[in-house]
């Protein structure tokens, strides 16, 4: 009887949790979707009398944020693939013993970990490389990240041997034995590892106001910032004809939602291979 009481307690209290952390969201979704002359009227609004979608018309229509969002898309694209080629492939190359420099290219993965170089160092780095302005400049340091190849090569290495020495038999060389074999087998940790990847870049912000002097280049992220800062979204250049733009606050929640939705819409079809993913690494056999 305890334990019945206590499992029904516990899932009362985390049901409410859920609901207050569901709210503000929930609020936020609602004021962008609310007609605007419903929303001068009544401030709070918790369900709305009449739908309107002229704010996400009116951001989508400007072209400054369309092009912002253009570049978070590139980075999250680019930048994911990207990122799991250079990681997977050499966490895969660690994970094999016989790998000549095996030790000290761990050693150096191991330090980034433990020590980072700082801010100014990495900006100076960047622009002997002629990044700045670059979306480059996000994409090319995160390429690596030290704790994920780890956890990557934490997970081959519990792939057995054996499955790499009958593909050595049937003709197959490193490459392709990773392309064809070891890969297939990771979809799960690449699954995780590529969820997490994408959230980041498409989170970018600080790194992308320190590089990116030129507007036109910003992210999403860093364009709401300013957005909601200034709180003036007139110098957007919306082409959508309107002679008055919807509430700034209204435009504000509508860019909240639009920088939100493609993470949300995305982690769906990703959590079945989530779950097993999650665990790379933390048990070896």
């Amino acid at each position: 009887m305890g334990d019945r009481l206590f499992r029904i307690t516990n899932g009362v209290l985390l049901g409410l949790v859920g609901l207050l952390m569901l709210l503000p969201f929930y609020y936020v979704a609602v004021v962008s979707v609310t007609d605007p002359a419903e929303y001068v009227q009544q401030k709070l609004i918790l369900f709305p009398t009449d739908w309107s979608f002229d704010a996400y018309h009116y951001l989508i229509s400007t072209p400054a944020f369309a092009r912002s969002i253009g570049n978070s898309i590139f980075l999250a694209a680019v930048g994911t693939v990207l990122a799991l080629i250079v990681s997977s492939s050499l966490a895969y190359a660690l994970s094999k013993k016989h790998f000549v420099g095996r030790k000290p290219i761990m050693l150096v993965i191991l330090l980034t970990i433990l020590f980072s170089p700082g801010i100014i160092p990495q900006y100076m780095l960047i622009r002997e490389l002629n990044l700045i302005d670059s979306l480059w400049a996000l994409i090319i340091p995160a390429l690596a990240n030290g704790w994920n190849v780890l956890l990557m090569k934490n997970f081959f290495d519990s792939i057995p041997d054996e499955l790499a020495e009958s593909s050595f038999i049937d003709g197959c060389g490193d490459i392709r034995t990773w392309l064809y074999i070891i890969i297939p087998l990771s979809l799960p940790a690449l699954a995780a590892f590529g969820l997490f990847y994408a959230v980041g870049f498409w989170n970018q912000y600080f790194l992308a106001l320190i590089y990116l002097n030129d507007s036109a280049k910003w992210p999403i992220q860093v364009l709401l910032q300013s957005m909601l800062l200034s709180g003036n979204y007139t110098d957007l250049g919306s082409t959508s004809g309107y002679v008055q733009p919807p509430p700034s606050q209204m435009l504000k929640m509508a860019s909240v939602m639009i920088a939100s939705i493609p993470i949300i819409i995305v982690y769906p079809f990703l959590q079945k291979h989530f779950a097993k993913g999650a665990m790379v690494g933390s048990v070896k056999g």
